[in-house]
């Protein structure tokens, strides 16, 4: 098609996009390009800006690491992951699903019901975590593996800090016959995001922090279920209302219980500790686990040696 105006440069790319064989990615495409195209009319984007957007784009993949994925976060950042996980599960609200986020990994040690995942010394209040999985009937998911993971009080993961052993705070279970999971961990906090690339321009342009609320990630998989991807949010933080991800719901915000002067499950825990007990819901669906957003050491060197 010969161009003779602006408006024909849509039609061209939207008929060319006919050619392609699969129906799903032919769909996605021209509404991407319906809407781009509309977008760029309604700002009139000028030549140099479309240099300086292409230059961002370019930045958030020179930005993503092994370690870190910039371009997850950005997604976070602008309310694109709550979004396709409010559109995919439950009715649209509530739901247990919630963000992968950028720091799961998918090798985490296998950890005895009632085990610790605090694998290195680690300062924190200790948590003592009960978790019961169950179906839409309220039937118990006997058998799920369920992988957690959670920053350190110093809000780094793992994978960030050289300080902590590999795979702390990271540990898998498998439900037993009541879909029940027991373990140890310490209280999660809240803590900053990354800013020294592409998304920390974002949210300075925006003059919005950087802050997400503390929390504890979970992601429970069986076949004959959707994977369930969630995290339990702690209710007194002080950015629950302007999570930088935009990733609390009403549903995720979990009653983390302190306690003063009561003996702990484990007699060997010292001062005030803090116990949480969670209802997940699995879905009926496909049992799939996501990509890894980042790989640690082992996972690094394996894909090299592949």
């Amino acid at each position: 098609m010969i161009i003779e105006k602006q408006e024909d440069v849509t039609t061209a790319v939207l008929n060319e996009l006919q050619r392609a064989p699969d129906a799903r990615f032919k769909e996605i495409m021209s509404a991407l390009v319906r809407h781009l195209h509309d977008f760029a009319r309604e700002v009139r984007l000028t030549e140099e800006e479309l240099r300086t957007a292409a230059s961002y784009v370019n930045a958030i993949g020179k930005a993503s690491t092994d370690s870190h994925n910039e371009a997850i976060l950005m997604a976070g950042s602008l309310g694109l992951s709550a979004l396709v996980c409010l559109l995919n599960n439950g009715d649209g609200g509530e739901t247990d699903a919630s963000l992968l986020g950028p720091f799961w990994r998918a090798s985490s040690p296998p950890t005895p019901n009632g085990g610790s995942i605090v694998r290195s010394p680690t300062p924190g209040e200790a948590l003592f975590v009960r978790a019961w999985f169950r179906d839409a009937d309220g039937r118990p998911v006997a058998g799920a593996e369920v992988d957690v993971w959670q920053s350190s009080t110093e809000g780094l993961y793992e994978n960030q800090d050289p300080s902590q052993a590999d795979m702390n705070l990271r540990g898998k279970f498998r439900t037993d016959a009541q879909g029940h999971i027991s373990f140890r961990s310490i209280k999660p906090a809240g803590y900053p995001i990354p800013i020294d690339g592409p998304v920390g321009d974002l949210l300075r342009a925006q003059g919005r922090h950087n802050m997400r609320p503390a929390h504890l990630h979970v992601l429970a998989s069986k076949e004959g279920f959707k994977t369930l991807i969630s995290q339990v949010y702690v209710p007194d933080d002080p950015h629950l209302e302007t999570d930088v991800q935009f990733g609390v719901t009403r549903r995720l915000i979990g009653n983390y219980v302190r306690h003063d002067d009561e003996p702990a499950p484990d007699p060997g825990t010292e001062g005030a500790w803090y116990s949480l007990e969670y209802n997940f819901v699995m879905e009926p669906g496909e049992s799939k686990l996501p990509t890894p957003p980042i790989k640690g050491k082992a996972e690094a060197a394996a894909a090299a040696a592949a």
